[in-house]
């Protein structure tokens, strides 16, 4: 894919705007406290029996805070609270199989955090076996875990290959010394090295390293060594995430304020520095942030059309419901969306009493599932075809969305998205950049969403 980076350098300023990443539509905001363990207790019993299923185990705890991060985790050394977890989330996981029909199989499992390999690993193997007794593997099932470099052990990863974990995912974010001291993340090159001759010596069939820019005190040059050792590492899969400046949520990143975070020129240079870099090195990019070497299963899965997204980011399994266990987890179900309490916490006391802990969710209606799939089409594929819309929907795709067909024209005359007679659309090899702007055209909260004082969403580049 061809990208005109010098192009796309002095259009992406007008389109740096704060809008969702399009994990779910609709959008987490959205969702209600009404939807609660009866609801999504419902929703369960009504996934088709023996239901193929995507699973997701959030693990919160991690040693040291990043600051950087705003993820929901628990910052502990304490080792009771992770044998408490264990014992609550083995209900949770029983509570919820009593509710699903027949015999379902998992056709993929992600653990993220906080970090899972804080947990022992004894304790990982405990925690494989509760949700693989539930809900066994599909014997091709991708089994991925998110792991810190600097707690992950060889003991870790021989339990990890022993499970059957084939997918691993290394947090990176930058190797310059000072930008690690600022974010308060050390973290040698030989030690993610040895961990990824560690993976690739165990059989693990994919490699990811997340990487973060615009990081304080981030430079072209600082950022352009890191991108040197990434190379030479030469994972499978690279995200590239911008930093989310979100201090409402995490309160530790005001500190960088104080320091020196990129001003929007050089972050965005060094965002195309990175891509042009990777796509020099023969990566496919998959879209947003992502990329993946050719031979890669998640390239191959763009090429054939059968890319997903969901909570987990981009997959290949597409149309599988995903079923999520632990504080804060989310579930994605036919109809519905469920996340469970935030707080470790509550969290435990709502299982111990109900054996589900919902905090929130929502019941799409016939309009949310409609835009639902125009954004994932837009997201995966950059294709929305108005015929396969009207066969599958029952109503002409340029006359239902007129206002929004008309949102993109901006996009348009940039070259960012081709809209056809029909209303078709597709988005070019630039606007793959921008699909989430693109997607904002068609989500109908978003404009109730961005009226209030307090921020919800990330700037989009």
């Amino acid at each position: 894919m061809e990208l005109d980076l010098d192009h796309l350098e002095k259009l992406i300023p007008r389109y740096d705007v704060a809008g969702p990443r399009y994990t779910s539509y609709p959008t987490a905001p959205v969702w209600k406290e009404d939807f609660g363990d009866e609801a999504y207790g419902r929703a369960l019993e009504q996934v088709a029996p023996g239901a193929d299923l995507s699973l997701y185990v959030h693990v919160p705890f991690c040693e040291s805070l990043c600051h950087y991060c705003a993820c929901n985790k628990v910052i502990t050394r304490k080792a009771e609270l992770p044998v408490r977890y264990l014992e609550v989330i083995a209900r949770e996981i029983e509570a919820t199989r009593q509710r699903l029909r027949g015999d379902p199989r998992a056709v993929e499992l992600h653990w993220g955090g906080g970090t899972p390999t804080h947990l022992t690993p004894e304790q990982i193997r405990t925690l494989f076996d509760a949700i693989t007794s539930a809900i066994p593997l599909h014997d091709d099932a991708e089994v991925s875990i998110e792991v810190d470099p600097r707690v992950t052990t060889v003991d870790h990863m021989d339990v990890l290959a022993e499970c059957g974990f084939n997918r691993i995912s290394l947090g990176v974010q930058d190797f310059d010394a000072r930008v690690q001291e600022s974010v308060h993340r050390v973290q040698p090159v030989d030690q993610v090295e040895k961990l990824v001759v560690n993976s690739r010596e165990r059989g693990f069939r994919s490699i990811n390293f997340d990487l973060i820019y615009g990081l304080p005190y981030q430079t072209e040059d600082s950022f352009s060594r890191t991108l040197d050792t990434v190379l030479d590492l030469a994972p499978d899969r690279i995200a590239l995430y911008s930093y989310a400046h979100v201090t409402w949520v995490a309160k530790q990143q005001r500190s960088f304020e104080r320091s020196d975070l990129p001003e929007p020129a050089r972050k965005l240079r060094i965002m195309l520095m990175a891509i042009r870099r990777f796509l020099e090195a023969g990566y496919v990019y998959i879209g947003m942030d992502h990329f993946a070497r050719p031979e890669d299963d998640l390239s191959r899965a763009l090429a054939d059309g059968r890319l997903y997204r969901n909570f987990m980011g981009y997959t290949i399994r597409a149309g599988g419901e995903l079923v999520g266990f632990g504080p804060s987890a989310i579930s994605e179900l036919e109809d519905s969306y469920a996340q469970s309490q935030r707080g470790l916490g509550e969290w435990e006391q709502a299982v111990e009493e109900r054996g589900l802990a919902t905090l929130r969710g929502h019941r799409l209606s016939a309009d949310d599932l409609a835009r639902r799939w125009v954004i994932q089409s837009i997201m995966c594929q950059g294709v929305v075809e108005a015929s396969v819309y009207e066969a599958r929907f029952g109503e002409p795709f340029a006359k239902r969305y007129a206002k929004e067909i008309q949102r993109l024209a901006p996009m348009a005359e940039d070259g960012l998205i081709v809209v056809e007679a029909d209303g078709s659309l597709r988005v070019t090899s630039d606007g793959r950049l921008l699909v989430r702007n693109a997607a904002m055209a068609f989500d109908a909260y978003l404009e109730q969403q961005t009226r209030g004082d307090k921020p919800l969403f990330s700037k989009t580049v």
